[in-house]
């Protein structure tokens, strides 16, 4: 997959940077632009090879949200009380 980062003028005149769209080619990356942004002009266009992750460790992932201590915020904690009934 490549990222390809747009810089477009909008029909009306704005200027939109930083558009970043991932596809298999830049025609295809066109496309998907000029679905959200009808009748721009494209000023700018970078592209960037992006690889695949490594693959999930999942015991890694269990770790460290087993090492952690569950925390509830005190806005989740005031609606959990009021729907429970209990105080």
């Amino acid at each position: 997959m490549t990222r390809y980062g747009f810089n477009i003028r909008t029909r009306t005149g704005q200027r939109v940077d930083h558009i970043c769209i991932m596809a298999s080619c830049r025609e295809d990356a066109e496309r998907r632009l000029r679905q959200m942004y009808r009748d721009c002009e494209i000023v700018a266009c970078q592209t960037e090879a992006v690889g695949r992750a490594d693959s999930l460790d999942i015991e890694g992932v269990i770790e460290m949200i087993s090492n952690d201590p569950v925390t509830v915020p005190a806005v989740a904690r005031s609606v959990l009380r009021y729907k429970s009934g209990g105080r």
